[in-house]
């Protein structure tokens, strides 16, 4: 049986892999298909999928922050310094973020107005939240209270969700601040494709939770432990439900699918499941692994895995060709036949990407000190 430290990169990688597939299909029939296929339960059905990849994405970074923590401190690294690690990294993909509405809002010229480049996407959110959890660790400094922290930083954030999009609006903060708190954007009107801390950070609070419980209870008994995920998945699931049945009305003002913690509660059970059947699948292949190439991890090459290695540069680059100035096929106007063709080219060509990604990466440095060394050789002693 693979080792937890193995096992658990082939699920979480095919997880994330899992998410881009979805984030391609989404965006994909989101921008290409015409009006009239828009209307039907075709679109209807595929924006659905659309509701995980963002989720999955932010939970998926509390787990490798996790996972990241745990090797350093095997390493005896001390937890201030790891904390700071931490903070840098989300600040260098919070930056990555900005670099990327700039990218866009360049090539959206000249309709793309100014405020896009202060747009909170999916990155800027990945960046801060990891900057979260690293303050975090930082008063956790164990494994085991950063479960707690975890546990408590994501009901913390869900919570007070309605309040501060709401009755609570920091509109003392600058509209470019306050976006960042609530996804209100220029006119003080709330977005809802930004992806404001509250509550999108609160994803990322519970993979890190999750992630401790993987390299502590996990690490002994991996089986064991993402049953008990799937378990509490399905439990938090009904619980959510249980609870949104209630006459009870705690908030002022009540919005279920973008504020309120029940959502919350039961994505988050969705998650754990999600968890649970990828180990399933990556382990025992659920008798079709070794034959079917989307859950192929044991024997050979997995699309869904090697996308998931690369997932930043695949979501960078195939948006220029979905929704940017570089569309594959006319924005819509296409059939669903037209789409669903376009988006096997897309997910073809960023597993293209990912493994040129993977092939290359590092070697610039050598390319550069080559360069550098057959240039001094070129060049006449004394010169």
């Amino acid at each position: 049986m693979p080792t937890l430290a193995k096992q658990r990169l082939t699920h979480i990688d095919w997880m994330r892999g899992l998410a881009c597939l979805l984030m391609f299909q989404t965006h994909c029939y989101d921008s290409w298909l015409s009006p009239a296929v828009r209307s039907g339960s075709f679109f209807r059905w595929s924006q659905l999928g659309g509701t995980l990849p963002a989720p999955l994405f932010l939970f998926l970074a509390g787990v490798a922050v996790a996972l990241v923590i745990d090797r350093k401190l095997r390493r005896e690294a001390p937890p201030g310094r790891i904390a700071r690690e931490t903070i840098r990294r989300g600040a260098e993909i919070l930056g990555l973020g900005l670099l990327f509405r700039v990218q866009e809002w360049v090539l959206g010229q000249p309709w793309s107005p100014w405020t896009d480049l202060l747009r909170v996407d999916i990155l800027n959110q990945i960046g801060v939240s990891i900057m979260l959890l690293g303050a975090a660790y930082w008063v956790a400094k164990t494994r085991r209270r950063a479960v707690l922290a975890g546990v408590v930083g994501a009901a913390a954030i869900s919570l007070l969700t309605p309040l501060l999009w709401t009755t609570w609006q920091p509109r003392w903060l600058p509209w470019f601040l306050e976006t960042y708190i609530n996804g209100v954007h220029t006119y003080g009107k709330p977005q809802h494709w930004l992806f404001p801390i509250f509550p999108w950070a609160a994803f990322a609070f519970a993979g890190l939770a999750l992630g401790m419980v993987l390299v502590t209870i996990g690490r002994e008994h991996p089986g064991w432990t993402h049953a008990a995920f799937g378990a509490a998945g399905a439990g938090l699931f009904g619980l959510a439900l249980w609870f949104n049945s209630l006459p009870v009305h705690v908030y002022p003002v009540e919005d279920f699918w973008h504020t309120s913690p029940n959502f919350f509660l039961a994505r988050v059970g969705v998650l754990m499941a999600i968890v649970a059947l990828s180990f399933a699948w990556c382990q025992w292949g659920l008798g079709l692994g070794r034959r079917l190439v989307l859950g192929w991890t044991h024997a050979g090459f997995s699309p869904l895995v090697q996308l998931g290695t690369t997932s930043l540069i695949v979501y960078w680059v195939h948006i220029e060709f979905v929704y940017g100035r570089f569309s594959i096929l006319p924005k819509h106007a296409s059939s669903i036949a037209m789409a669903s063709a376009g988006l096997a080219s897309i997910f073809v060509a960023m597993v293209l990407l990912s493994l040129a990604r993977t092939r290359f990466k590092g070697r610039g440095a050598a390319a550069w000190d080559w360069v550098r060394r057959m240039g001094r050789e070129a060049t006449p002693a004394g010169e």
